[in-house]
């Protein structure tokens, strides 16, 4: 992961961009990974941690009527997170992560692993869902993982 962040961190540096990030299920770790780079205040802007779905309607202006009809641990809600968050901060890229990294809380339509990412860059919005295996905390780092892959493919046009 730190390798991963100091790649991140040239390549948003190199391309005068900077970063922020909407995390629920990693409860900021992404934005703890990638502040453990020295320097990163040249690139990372802030990091919105919004566990509820309460903080994800004040903070980052998720629709109740998304929440609703999607659920918190959906693509839908991960996209308007990602534009709430770069739409909250002077960030030009945003990344959101949101899903169930369990032991409890799943269900048979969104099992224990099941993540939602979102990136936006530009007019670029991208999301997609994975399912990852293992116990929480492997849950939670897969997610971290594929968040900064996913803002390396965004910035690469991906």
């Amino acid at each position: 992961m730190d390798e991963l962040a100091k790649e991140l961190g040239q390549r948003l540096k190199a391309q005068d961009e900077r970063l922020v990030t909407a995390e629920s299920c990693t409860g900021g770790w992404v934005a703890q990974v990638v502040t453990s780079v020295a320097g990163s205040s040249d690139w990372f802007e802030r990091g919105f941690v919004t566990y509820s779905n309460d903080s994800k309607q004040e903070l980052l202006g998720v629709k109740q009527s998304t929440l609703k009809k999607h659920g918190a641990v959906s693509e839908q809600t991960a996209r308007e997170m990602a534009q709430g968050a770069r739409e909250r901060s002077k960030g030009t890229v945003a990344l959101a992560v949101t899903g169930v990294a369990g032991p409890g809380g799943g269900s048979p339509e969104k099992p224990v692993g099941m993540v939602c990412f979102a990136w936006v860059h530009k007019k670029n919005l991208k999301s997609e869902t994975r399912r990852f295996s293992g116990d929480r905390e492997s849950v939670r780092r897969q997610s971290v993982i594929r968040a900064l892959e996913g803002v390396l493919e965004t910035l690469a046009g991906g």
